[in-house]
């Protein structure tokens, strides 16, 4: 099932993975990369009804499944957070994985999704994670209707709310998630299981970011009262964390386990493991089934690397695949000189500058 709202001409068509069940399904969105990343509008209570019908529109837009679609409509603000989550995905895949061969680019990532490679792998990982994420911060934000702040019972969240804080409230975003995915035990289906092991990895990178953020008040700086709630990191140190765990991933395959009934993944076998008992990847390793292609050259998955910009220092031997790479001079704008200005802004000039560009060749 492939939901569809259709973008605008010239825009890149973004996609973000939401499961259900075993099944992949795609939200293609209309943007072109380079947003930044604010905030959507509130639809909690006090939205008209002009904005509800307007909510319950932009969920019919997305082509989820029968429950999928009933949550949606019942939350307000969801399909506005599903779009901040897809933004905040797709930019921080292209962001982590701008020095490498596969750029996370849109091209391609229809056929990528299909197979076991670690960069799809990845691609579950970022998208589950950026799906949680956004839900939770929603929540504190005020743009959804059933939830709010935080509510954890071992802090002072009455106090922190009276204070102007609002801790993230990741309880009820896994909560709902969970539930909006649809996530069930598949049996001896290798690709289900992978991607659910993936799917979880992000979610849990986000759980392991989850930090209790203290603030005191009192006289003279004292810390005569302290209110403290929950917040999530930001989601560039997840993406990098993410990363590393794609740097890590392990390859595995499907085993029966006697002990329990049924079968599971299970990494390549190591000295440390009897045959009989091969190695379970950890809760928080990627894990994939098919080696990558090289993605050197144009294919079905990406674009190759033939015109990008690379590093002479750094990764144009990698990244050029050894075909060599081109030079050329360019003349470069940057602001220069600035200074503070009475009262509140910076003045700055402009100033050029010679720049030299290196880039692989065909």
């Amino acid at each position: 099932m492939i939901p569809e709202v259709l973008p605008n001409p010239g825009d890149s068509v973004i996609l973000c993975m939401i499961f259900h069940n075993s099944s992949l399904l795609l939200l293609p969105f209309s943007l072109t990369g380079k947003e930044a990343l604010t905030h959507f509008p509130s639809l909690g209570p006090s939205s008209s009804a002009a904005q509800g019908k307007v909510h319950v529109k932009q969920c019919d837009l997305l082509k989820l499944s029968r429950k999928q679609k009933r949550l949606c409509r019942r939350e307000p603000g969801l399909a506005e957070t599903l779009r901040d989550a897809v933004r905040l995905g797709v930019m921080e895949c292209q962001y982590q994985f701008r020095s490498e061969r596969w750029n996370c680019s849109l091209e391609g990532r229809t056929s990528l999704l299909k197979r076991g490679f670690k960069e799809t792998a990845f691609l579950y990982a970022v998208s589950s994670a950026a799906l949680t994420h956004s839900l939770a911060r929603a929540c504190s934000a005020g743009r959804m209707e059933r939830c709010t702040c935080d509510d954890s019972p071992d802090l002072e969240n009455r106090q922190a709310w009276q204070w102007g804080v609002c801790g993230d409230n990741l309880k009820y975003s896994t909560k709902f998630l969970k539930k909006f995915l649809g996530q069930k035990r598949i049996g001896k289906d290798l690709r289900a299981k992978v991607d659910i092991h993936n799917t979880n990895v992000g979610i849990k990178a986000v759980k392991n970011g989850l930090k209790t953020t203290c603030k005191c008040h009192g006289v003279s700086g004292s810390c005569a009262v302290r209110t403290c709630w929950k917040q999530l990191s930001p989601f560039h140190e997840i993406g990098r964390v993410l990363k590393l765990r794609y740097d890590d991933a392990v390859k595995v395959f499907s085993s029966s386990n006697d002990a329990v009934g049924h079968s599971e993944l299970s990494a390549p076998q190591s000295h440390s493991h009897s045959p009989r008992h091969p190695p379970v990847p950890r809760s928080t390793d990627l894990v994939y089934v098919e080696d990558s292609p090289s993605f050197c050259r144009p294919s079905k998955y990406s674009l190759g690397t033939a015109g990008r910009i690379c590093s002479r220092e750094g990764n144009c031997d990698s990244m050029c695949c050894g075909r060599g790479y081109n030079t050329q001079s360019r003349m470069v704008t940057f602001s220069c000189h600035c200074q503070v200005q009475w009262c509140c802004y910076v003045e700055c000039q402009q100033c050029m500058q010679e720049e030299v560009v290196y880039s692989c060749k065909q």
